[in-house]
């Protein structure tokens, strides 16, 4: 089975009740929970640790399972709504970040297709680098990966290291194929049980990618290429860009 989780937490540090704000009159999570019902997934729940936000849920038509509020990720936040569902080891599920109402079906179908490879325990997606704003920006996170798509390593560091300056033309950029991560993941349920008991690690500290951890107890992440990203929803006044 292919199953959709969509962690929604109220909890924000930046934008507290970020899933219930308002987009033409409906609440974000409405947004996200409609969009992901289009792609190929068996089920689909929402898992949150606020009432209001299990009220909003309900109140659509959507599921939603209530977990530990004291979860540092929404990978943990997952692995225990999989658990709570009683899901099989192998059983696949896809974290969905709820704070992107444009997300898009195809995106979310790119990753369930990578596990017809029997090799893959965990996916993830990469968009082509385009602008140099975007490799030097440490908000936007880097990936290089192998000939067989597997992650070599993930970073908020311009990667790999150029021996010229990052001033040059978007043009001659291109050339070097770097890709920024787009932070959706699939799992399968087994795999997502056991990353989730492993203490954070020394990478990971220090880059603050949670990823990293996965990376440096040998779980292989592979990588799809996407050419589309949609806009997530940090603060505020990152709403105006999905009005506009």
């Amino acid at each position: 089975m292919v199953i959709g989780i969509i962690p929604a937490r109220y909890a924000s540090t930046r934008f507290p009740g970020k899933p219930l704000a308002l987009i033409d009159n409906k609440p974000m999570i409405q947004h996200v929970y409609e969009r992901c019902k289009e792609a190929d997934l068996d089920d689909l729940f929402v898992a949150t640790e606020d009432e209001r936000i299990k009220k909003t849920v309900a109140d659509f038509g959507g599921k939603v399972i209530m977990t530990n509020p004291n979860h540092a990720s929404g990978t943990d936040r997952c692995a225990e709504t999989a658990r709570i569902l009683n899901l099989k080891d192998n059983d696949l599920i896809i974290n969905i970040q709820g704070d992107e109402p444009l997300i898009r079906k195809e995106e979310i179908n790119l990753l369930s297709k990578m596990f017809k490879n029997p090799e893959v325990q965990i996916v993830t997606l990469a968009k082509p680098i385009t602008t140099n704003e975007e490799l030097t920006n440490p908000n936007k996170v880097k990936v290089v990966f192998t000939k067989s798509n597997k992650a070599l390593y993930f970073s908020r560091a311009a990667i790999p290291c150029f021996n010229f300056p990052l001033s040059i033309s978007n043009s001659q950029l291109l050339t070097f194929n770097s890709f920024k991560h787009i932070g959706i993941y699939a799992y399968l349920n087994n795999i997502l049980q056991q990353i989730t008991k492993l203490p954070i690690s020394p990478l990971e500290e220090t880059e603050k990618l949670e990823q990293l951890r996965w990376l440096e107890n040998d779980y292989p992440i592979h990588i799809s290429i996407c050419h589309h990203e949609s806009i997530a929803i940090d603060t505020p006044e990152d709403l105006l860009k999905i009005e506009n």
